[in-house]
């Protein structure tokens, strides 16, 4: 496009790109990235030293030691030699193998590390797997009062399998995405170290389940949007639009789990969270459903916030001239096109961890009502369709809070802003 000089006018987002460039400042918006990533670091040091400040079962956790004076160690070890095996084959049960295993092994890692120990593999339909000469195990070792021992497979070691998979999914992520990849890479380890460092802690140590859940996710978005785009106007409308999408999963999810008499000590693994109570934890078991679903649906959220806000952006740059009713008119188109995909991944994620028991109810040919009327039914349901909701109200929120920011800053500025929100010096015409 060119200007009422006759000369080439220089797009926002070319503008946006050559003030990124100058040397020897450090643009406004990239000194509140780093105040606003500093803030939160801090607060995460002061979560995680406040959270482990004290045992959480206060040395009462005998559950967990059930051999008394005797200790039992998890190591890694090495298959060096099969003394003896018996194997059948068990074909009522998909010709699963069914025996066991007298092992030579070494020990790689513990006290023990380096020495040659008998383990001993028991396996069948349901547990352990038969292993051959050189296949890395994990032994379970116990060490008893007079220091003899006895070692039986735990399982199969898995972790160089994992690890491996753990990096190809690295280097497709970067490979493709490249410096946008790298972010996200570091956003979602962030999120497994807010999860096992502090969310879990908090809950056993009795804090309010979702409160605590709901600040937790809040502050992962904040923390992965400020990684992924900065304190830009794009990452603002995203971070809010997935604060509301939340909001709206877990308001429906309560109403709901109240109205169906149904709460998180129906949940398939809550009897051994009970049991934690007896020995020092004070977890709320109650509200895990509702925190459940939170979680479930932030990274949906986060997927539509994200998406919407960086394309009206886009769209802007493109035209400036939209109005916020044509802005807010195309986020809906595009989030028009998202729904029903991400609404089948979130349906199909819930039922797709539960397929076998599925299967199994099938197979029962129970009625209507019966199947309905199970807890698992009830629960799949209420998760499944609770945060597919929040995620299908962050679409009009998003479009709005994207729409409104973007006029605002028109209309108080008198500037066209680039996709990231960097301002410009002066106003550029454009020509129709």
């Amino acid at each position: 496009m060119k200007n009422s000089n006759g000369k080439q006018a220089q797009s926002p987002t070319d503008r946006g790109s050559s003030d990124r460039l100058k040397k020897g400042k450090l643009e406004k918006p990239d000194r509140y990235t780093i105040i606003i990533l500093a803030i939160l670091f801090m607060v995460f040091a002061a979560a995680a030293l406040w959270v482990h400040s004290e045992d959480i079962f206060h040395g009462e956790n005998e559950i967990f030691n059930p051999y008394g004076d005797e200790t039992v160690e998890f190591e890694k070890a090495k298959v060096v030699g099969i003394s003896d095996e018996e194997i059948s084959v068990d074909d009522v049960a998909d010709k699963a193998f069914v025996g066991s295993q007298e092992l030579n092994v070494i020990i790689k890692s513990g006290r023990y590390k380096g020495e040659p120990m008998t383990a001993y593999n028991y396996f069948g339909p349901y547990y352990g797997v038969p292993v051959e000469m050189n296949d890395g195990v994990t032994v379970t070792i116990k060490t008893h009062t007079d220091g003899s021992t006895y070692a039986s497979v735990y399982e199969f070691n898995r972790i160089p399998i994992l690890a491996g998979f753990l990096l190809l999914f690295f280097l497709v992520v970067v490979l493709v995405g490249r410096l946008t990849g790298l972010k996200s890479m570091v956003g979602l380890l962030l999120t497994f170290v807010c999860m096992f460092v502090i969310l879990i802690p908090l809950l056993l140590k009795g804090a309010p389940t979702i409160l605590t859940t709901f600040t937790v996710c809040a502050y992962i978005a904040l923390a992965s949007f400020t990684i992924l785009g900065g304190i830009h106007r794009k990452t603002i409308s995203a971070f809010l639009g997935t604060l509301s999408g939340m909001v709206f999963a877990m308001v429906f999810a309560l109403v709901v789990q109240r109205l169906a008499k149904i709460d998180g000590l129906r949940l398939e693994d809550s009897e051994p969270l009970l049991q934690l109570k007896y020995v020092g934890a004070a977890i709320r078991v109650r509200g895990l459903l509702v925190a459940g679903i939170i979680i479930s649906a932030l990274g949906a959220v986060m997927d539509v916030a994200m998406s919407i806000s960086s394309s009206l952006e886009e769209v802007y740059a493109a035209n400036p001239s939209l109005t916020r009713k044509m802005l807010f008119r195309s986020g809906m188109n595009i989030g028009r096109d998202m729904v029903g995909t991400m609404t089948n991944t979130l349906i199909l994620a819930f039922l797709g961890s539960e397929f076998t028991l599925m299967i199994f109810l099938y197979a029962r040919e129970l009625t209507f009502y019966h199947m309905f009327s199970t807890a698992f039914i009830s629960l799949e349901t209420i998760s499944g369709i609770s945060a597919s909701i929040g995620m299908v109200l962050a679409i009009p929120l998003t479009a709005l809070i994207s729409s409104a920011l973007i006029s605002s800053k028109r209309k108080t500025s008198k500037e066209i802003g680039p996709a990231d929100g960097r301002p410009h010096k002066k106003r550029v015409k454009y020509l129709k």
